[in-house]
């Protein structure tokens, strides 16, 4: 009988081998196999499924909302100093601007401001001049009618109006409000003026050619918001002095 040589360690480490190949198998279970599953405490922890969708090709697909029902888009929320410099955070005056900027997106108080001084140098040469076409663009129906009254006593009385507007020193919102579609803004207007009434023969009869006169004036501007007109007119003044 012949002598084999029986290489022992190359026999345990196939042993080993044959053991470890065994226990992976029953422990991980087959690729093709559906039934096997890793235990529990080795599966990949999971999130509630009101949040995520199930997993798929490795990613976790987040739910899309249902048609029916489409996220809500956030109302821009306006800073609380947005009339900085021209109204305090919470007065009525404030409040008024963000009851007229809720109806007109574009208003500003500055741009409003900026339009109301050019209004005022614009009717207060307009009525010197008895100028009735630019008066009846800028003025509301009451007020023009005022105006076109005192205008026509002048010229009956053969009289006439000289005004130079030496500067307007300041020009402050008072008050704003919306009420209904109806937008009114009231300015306070502290300005110079150089004014003189002559009678036919050219004599001063009230005012003077030469002395600067301060005035305050409060001009309540107007506007509809639902008219396609979108011009302020002036609606009511008052002298403070």
């Amino acid at each position: 009988m012949t002598n084999m040589q029986i290489d022992i360690p190359t026999i345990v480490f196939a042993i080993v081998a044959i053991f470890v190949a065994w226990k992976l198998r029953s422990v991980l279970g087959t690729r093709g196999d559906p039934q096997q599953r890793p235990p529990m405490d080795q599966r990949p922890p999971t999130r509630p499924s009101s949040d995520f969708g199930a997993a798929k090709g490795g990613e976790v697909l987040q739910f899309k909302p249902a048609a029916s029902a489409p996220p809500r888009p956030e109302a821009p929320v306006a800073p609380v100093d947005r009339w900085a410099g021209f109204a305090a955070p919470g007065s009525p005056l404030a409040l008024g601007f963000d009851a007229i900027a809720a109806v007109d997106r574009n208003f500003s108080p500055a741009s409003f401001l900026s339009g109301a001084r050019a209004a005022y140098e614009m009717i207060v040469n307009a009525f010197a001049a008895a100028d009735m076409t630019t008066l009846k663009r800028l003025l509301a129906p009451e007020v023009l009618a005022n105006f076109e009254t005192a205008i026509r006593a002048r010229l009956a009385a053969e009289q006439s109006l000289t005004t130079t507007l030496v500067s307007i020193d300041a020009a402050d919102v008072v008050e704003a409000r919306l009420a209904g579609t109806s937008e009114t803004i009231a300015v306070r207007f502290a300005a110079k003026l150089v004014s003189a009434t002559h009678d036919k023969s050219g004599a001063t009869v009230e005012g003077s050619p030469n002395d600067v006169v301060d005035h305050l004036d409060v001009w309540t501007f107007a506007r509809d918001a639902a008219s396609a007109d979108p011009n302020w007119l002036l609606a009511a003044t008052q002298t403070v002095h």
